[in-house]
């Protein structure tokens, strides 16, 4: 066993494991994960400021778990209404 410190926490601890998370933390990061991957199961092209702002938690995170291999890049396309259409669809949600 090794003596540790968790990088979000600071809490010294001793694991077997080669990990820099402590068991709170890393049920945290856990569960955040799994929020994560069911919005994305949802909203597939998202990105981390979309997923950050649904989530209500900082981009920082979700680019961690990409920069840690959890999460995969895609290569989509984002394309934005014509100018007509989204006046229509605001104009038509007004009427409402």
């Amino acid at each position: 066993m090794e003596l540790r410190t968790c990088r979000l926490c600071g809490f010294s601890f001793y694991s077997r494991k080669d990990t820099n998370l402590c068991d709170d933390c890393q049920d945290k990061a856990d569960a955040l994960y799994t929020r994560i991957v069911a919005y994305l199961k949802e909203y597939p092209n998202s990105n981390a400021l979309q997923i950050s702002k649904a989530l209500d938690i900082p981009a920082y995170d979700v680019l961690t778990f990409l920069e840690n291999g959890q999460l995969l890049k895609s290569h989509g396309t984002f394309e934005q209404l014509p100018q007509d259409t989204r006046l229509t669809a605001i104009a038509a949600r007004k009427k409402e």
